[in-house]
């Protein structure tokens, strides 16, 4: 399939859970290249580095890059990866992390940990990709952020803010570039099967209770968040900017 021949993408948190599916969903739909940028090369899943997989089972090819999304130079290390494959094109923004909180309790150090990963990593990012994009035959941003970036959630106010930057973000990135050939889109996964607290933590009652509050009967998984991510890096979507994509199963959708 070569929906995205031609492609580079770069991918932040590519090494597990929903970056993984997006980088291998990016090499099976034919990108020429994916640069896996995160801060650990294995899998928290266990298994082969995403890069490896993709280089052993597709015909694209791959790369790590170790990127701490907080740091700029490290960011700028995972465009310069791009550049050797002929620079990027493809910009996911990806990384971030989640935990339940109780919003009284929340320090300042958690604060500030939650938003430089999530909103200021992904907006560095976003702007570092752009300058290469600008230089080039433009391309397609895609922030990764979430149902509660669009509903908020009390039991996670600080990720939920988080997401909600990034979601603003995304819409006022696709104007400022949309005349310049760069699109740039949000998807905003619900319940998906990941490392990071997306699923049941093993609680079978726990998983039915959540299942069956989804319209579709099951949790995602992080396939489905890279096809969707397909789509929006492909010229199927060339009329699509400044578009949040919910894939949550239709749990969002009677709310």
């Amino acid at each position: 399939m070569t929906l995205l021949d031609g492609r580079v993408a770069v991918v932040t948190g590519g090494s597990s859970g929903i970056g993984r599916g997006i980088a291998r969903e990016f090499a099976d739909y034919g990108a020429d290249a994916v640069v896996v940028a995160d801060i650990r090369e294995g899998p928290k899943e266990d298994g082969t580095p995403t890069h490896e997989l993709i280089r052993a089972e597709t015909d694209a090819d791959a790369t790590f890059v170790d990127c701490d999304v907080t740091d700029r130079a490290d960011l700028a290390a995972a465009m310069d990866a791009a550049d050797e494959f002929g620079g990027v094109s493809v910009m996911v923004n990806n990384a971030g992390i989640w935990q339940p909180e109780e919003f009284l309790d929340v320090s300042d150090d958690d604060y500030e940990r939650t938003m430089d990963i999530n909103l200021k990593g992904a907006y560095v990012g976003a702007q570092l990709a752009a300058e290469r994009m600008l230089d080039g035959d433009g391309g397609s941003i895609i922030n990764i952020s979430s149902i509660a970036g669009l509903f908020g959630n009390g039991n996670w106010p600080t990720y939920s803010a988080s997401k909600g930057g990034l979601t603003m973000l995304t819409y006022s990135l696709a104007h400022r570039f949309g005349s310049e050939g760069i699109r740039v889109n949000a998807i905003h996964p619900g319940g998906i099967e990941t490392m990071i607290g997306g699923d049941s933590g093993g609680d079978p009652d726990q998983a039915e209770a959540f299942t069956q509050q989804v319209p579709l009967g099951r949790y995602g998984q992080p396939e489905d968040i890279g096809r969707a991510a397909v789509f929006l890096a492909s010229d199927l979507a060339s009329y699509v900017t400044g578009e949040s994509l919910v894939v949550d199963g239709g749990w969002t959708s009677w709310r």
